[in-house]
């Protein structure tokens, strides 16, 4: 990612600090440091953090599109991780089950912690639990998983073959899909939103 300023300027930490604040006031607000609502979506009693996933990602991905078209920021200058295909989804299972197990995602935790909830307390233990075992086993266990299935920087867009304007717009519709879907799904069994 792009500094806020110029690098290594002081003013990036202040402007970190700042927008850190502001994301865990607004993920507060959102009821987000509770377990019970995040969880809700895997257990089909609330899907909040669905719409509020979709919104966030629709916004970043319009939101660098319009900057890279207008010419104020290249794709190029916004730093990219390399994809592996088995490590994500070795990750992504680890942190699904973390996720319906404990409630919490590991940015929510620190949330949910901040305020003095115990369970994410707990949970932010086993984040540092699981850390420690990656540390430890890293060499004889995950090193060769690690650096496996390869594919480079790469953007779903031209995995699939589209432009990055078309796979913006197939993300967006992609998502009122998504909004569709569980306003539907509410409406036919009848789900209120519970308030936490």
């Amino acid at each position: 990612m792009a500094p806020v300023f110029e690098q290594g300027s002081e003013v990036n930490l202040i402007a970190a600090l700042l927008i850190g604040i502001a994301f865990g006031w607004i993920l507060e607000s959102a009821g987000f440091s509770s377990s019970k609502k995040l969880a809700g979506v895997f257990y089909g009693y609330d899907f909040v953090v669905i719409k509020v996933f979709f919104t966030a990602a629709v916004t970043a991905a319009a939101g660098l599109l319009i900057l890279n078209q207008l010419g104020l920021l290249y794709f190029e200058d916004v730093w990219m991780p390399t994809t592996y295909i088995v490590p994500t989804i070795i990750g992504g299972v680890i942190m699904g089950v973390g996720f319906v197990t404990g409630g919490f995602c590991p940015g929510t935790s620190v949330c949910a912690a901040a305020i003095g909830k115990i369970d994410a307390w707990a949970f932010m233990g086993g984040i540092l639990l699981g850390i420690f075992f990656y540390s430890f086993t890293y060499e004889s266990i995950w090193e060769p998983i690690r650096n496996s299935t390869k594919l480079g920087k790469v953007k779903i867009g031209d995995l699939i073959g589209l432009s990055e304007g078309m796979a913006v717009f197939a993300f967006l519709l992609f998502a009122l899909f998504s909004f569709w879907l569980v306003d539907t799904i509410k409406k036919k069994y009848n789900i209120k939103d519970v308030e936490y």
